[in-house]
């Protein structure tokens, strides 16, 4: 965020470290071939495409509890000329293929923990776009890590209809089984995203603050800020580095993050500029693809739920050199892009500011395809839609607050919020050892409690200090 700079941040023993660990993971990625829908416009043909409850292709992520039910669909690039039936099915090979192509090792949903409503038929009427929703139960057989995420794979057999089926019409269910875990979602569907200047302030905060009567925490999502992107001059390389003070939460997640994500609450790695060449918004394809392999590396080894892109504090050069591009929105959306082709079961959360506060289409893939959220830089209050084209309301984050600043946001802000249909709040730099923490971080919460889930906040009382 731009009113916190990192700073003092220099080549050390750390860097050495993440170096050695992630030394294997500098390959470029195949990403595979995507169906270019643009030729299907072409063509006499309509062509039919499997999309989650989402609105997003080719894969979806679910969570559960016990039990759920997940809905997909059969839907066509325009109209059907004649009714068109099909048959969804668990296929495995569609995973194999995934995981070979992305270099990837996602293990298999139990099969027998999956059934299909109606054996799987699903139908478009003649004239219509989209199916009915084809219903895929899952259970829980009590035996499934929730720290893992597991697939379920999903191809389409056309039994009648002059329709193409082409590779998009296969489907990949990236499922957490969270029996064993609490939920931090409450009944407005509403998230709070707490971005935490963690050089100042241990997250474990983000405990201290629950909902009255259901006992929920009011934090859904921690975006640690922040990690970096950086530039080896030695080598010619990007790679993530975090200053000693995320590294120490990384290294001790038991100690920090854990108790986070044991409520429900989701971690996320904030990554951003670090005054040297290489930024958010001027990676060549292949440099993108092979940082985006490195971030995996880093949300698998530490269990992190996420990226938050943020294009601040680049030192960008013109002209670009080798392994980069001119500063772009495209190129910005292209990292998020390849980081979400990498681990589609993380969030990828961009910031509406520089040039990440909105993207195009990647290889025919819309933003909100590949975005989770658009999170508004602070005050920000209109629509995504155009920002990220394809992103739903319930990824859009309005009227952030800067509480380091007393920068707070009104009751009428937040019902407008609520009512118009959004998804989430964020909040940066939420402190309770800071001067303003009871004049103005306290009652803001109190107000985002009562608005957003017509809930009163209770505050602990016991903070976190930093120890270390």
């Amino acid at each position: 965020m731009k009113q916190y700079k990192f700073i003092n941040v220099t080549m050390v023993t750390l860097f050495l470290l993440m170096l050695g660990m992630f030394a294997a993971c500098s390959d470029d990625v195949n990403v595979g071939n995507k169906v270019d829908e643009g030729n299907y416009e072409t063509s006499d043909k309509v062509a039919g495409y499997l999309i989650g409850a989402d609105g997003k292709k080719s894969t979806t992520y679910a969570e559960f509890r016990d039990a759920a039910d997940i809905s997909l669909y059969l839907a066509l690039n325009k109209n059907a000329t004649q009714a068109v039936s099909a048959t969804l099915k668990f296929d495995a090979s569609v995973l194999e293929r995934y995981n070979t192509a992305h270099g990837t090792n996602y293990a298999l949903f139990p099969q027998a923990s999956v059934s299909f409503a109606s054996a799987g038929a699903v139908s478009v009427a003649n004239g219509a776009i989209k199916s009915d929703a084809a219903v895929v139960s899952v259970v829980s057989d009590g035996t499934l890590n929730p720290e893992t995420t597991y697939v379920i794979p999903v191809s389409t057999d056309l039994n009648n209809g002059d329709i193409l089926l082409g590779e998009e019409s296969t489907l990949l269910i990236f499922v957490k089984d969270l029996s064993q875990i609490p939920t931090a979602d409450k009944a407005s569907g509403i998230k709070i995203i707490s971005c935490m200047e963690v050089n100042d302030t241990n997250p474990l905060n983000n405990l201290c603050f629950t909902l009255q009567d259901s006992g929920k925490p009011l934090v859904d999502i921690l975006i640690l800020f922040s990690g970096n992107v950086n530039y080896d001059e030695t080598t010619g390389r990007v790679y993530n580095y975090n200053n000693p003070n995320v590294q120490h939460l990384l290294d001790n997640r038991e100690k920090y993050l854990k108790p986070l994500q044991d409520r429900g609450i989701k971690v996320v790695l904030g990554i951003l500029g670090n005054h040297d060449r290489s930024g958010v918004a001027n990676l060549s394809k292949e440099t993108a693809q092979a940082f985006a392999q490195e971030l995996k590396a880093v949300c698998d080894a530490y269990n992190l739920d996420g990226i938050f892109w943020d294009d601040e504090y680049s030192s960008y050069i013109s002209p670009p050199p080798p392994g980069f591009v001119s500063p772009s929105s495209a190129a910005a959306a292209r990292l998020c892009y390849e980081c979400k082709q990498a681990m589609p079961d993380k969030l990828m959360c961009a910031y509406v500011y520089g040039l990440t506060r909105n993207f195009p289409s990647v290889d025919g893939v819309q933003p909100g395809d590949f975005v989770d959220w658009g999170i508004h830089d602070y005050g920000g209050s209109s629509d995504l839609s155009g920002n990220y084209p394809g992103l739903p309301k319930s990824g859009m984050a309005l009227y952030s607050q800067e509480f380091a600043q007393g920068r707070t946001t009104s009751e009428a802000n937040l019902r407008r919020l609520r009512n118009d249909g959004y998804g989430g709040n964020m909040i940066f730099a939420m402190d309770p050892f800071r001067s303003n923490f009871n004049s103005s971080q306290l009652p803001a919460m109190q107000r985002m409690a009562r608005v957003l889930y017509d809930e009163e906040l209770v505050y602990d009382g016991q903070p976190y200090a930093k120890d270390w």
